[in-house]
């Protein structure tokens, strides 16, 4: 009787499913928790996340599940779209509302003024990431070094700004903005730069991630509609396909002998004259990602059957 008590609690098996769960997160929220809380109520055996979302920031954040894990390289290097605000006249020590308060400015740029600084933000661009960031130094994660008190020197980095757009007139010393830009960009960075360069100090008091390279903040769910669903038979239709996070690498069909070959890590002669990164496909199968150079793919990824 007792052992039927004990497995009235126990959690139900884990799954494979392989996919992408796009979820809208909320404020305060690590990635982390994000992603450990999807792969609980789908019971899915394995997730993780494509790009780091800090825990202010609200939006889009890509989860993979099971197959789909070995996509987030491709969609990490993938170009991000943000919405945010800057709060002008204020430095914060994390350069963003949840930190402390480090230096006051009464300077409040003009809309003018902000238009004609942006352009020195477009390309590609040195900026040094915030002390309050998950960059390693010496072995240990800047937050952790910067919660402690402890100095943090990190060095700039090249990263590369698409489009940079004021969105709103600056009222009450706040003004938003929406960028699109490459891997490694830190929007803080961006306030708190802009902000220096115009004379002031800034920090971000709100930010929302609206693209991961193909994926769109219209296609995202909340975790409590994830809740809901994962009481029913509807949590499937949550999960996008694999391959939705490769639609803008060239696909190569192969035939089911050349699929198999693959699969077992060979290198295939094919005719084509595709270059570079491809996705290997067999029917509407993902087979692999792989490399081709005159002619030979060499898998670099492979995939189990879906």
């Amino acid at each position: 009787m007792k052992a039927k008590k004990d497995n009235q609690f126990k959690s139900p098996p884990k799954i494979r499913i392989d996919g992408w769960v796009l979820i809208d997160k909320g404020p305060i929220l690590s990635s982390t928790a994000v992603v450990n809380k999807v792969k609980k109520l789908l019971s899915a055996k394995k997730a993780g996340h494509a790009g780091t979302l800090d825990p202010l920031a609200t939006g889009l954040l890509p989860v993979a599940l099971g197959e789909a894990t070995k996509t987030i390289p491709y969609i990490v290097e993938s170009d991000k779209t943000y919405e945010f605000m800057i709060c002008w006249g204020e430095s914060r020590d994390t350069d963003d509302v949840l930190g402390r308060k480090t230096g006051v400015s009464t300077k409040i740029p003009s809309n003018e003024e902000i238009d004609h600084a942006l352009g020195n933000y477009l390309g590609e661009i040195e900026q040094t990431p915030p002390v309050f960031s998950a960059i390693k130094v010496e072995g240990q994660r800047a937050y952790n070094l910067a919660r402690k008190g402890l100095a943090v020197e990190l060095k700039p980095r090249r990263v590369k700004i698409e489009t940079l757009e004021r969105i709103s007139d600056t009222e009450n010393g706040k003004t938003c903005f929406v960028m699109t830009c490459g891997k490694g960009t830190y929007v803080r960075s961006l306030a708190r730069d802009l902000a220096i360069s115009l004379g002031t100090l800034g920090h971000i008091s709100q930010i929302r991630r609206t693209r991961v390279g193909p994926f769109q903040l219209a296609d995202a769910i909340s975790l409590e509609m994830i809740d809901q669903l994962s009481h029913s038979a509807r949590a499937q239709r949550a999960v996008q396909p694999v391959m939705t996070a490769l639609v803008d690498i060239p696909a190569l069909a192969v035939t089911k002998a050349e699929a198999g070959r693959i699969r077992n890590g060979q290198s295939l002669r094919l005719p084509t004259s595709k270059e570079g990164l491809v996705r290997i496909t067999e029917g509407n199968a993902l087979i692999a990602m792989a490399n081709v150079e005159a002619g030979v793919a060499r898998p670099l990824r492979v995939f189990k059957e879906q």
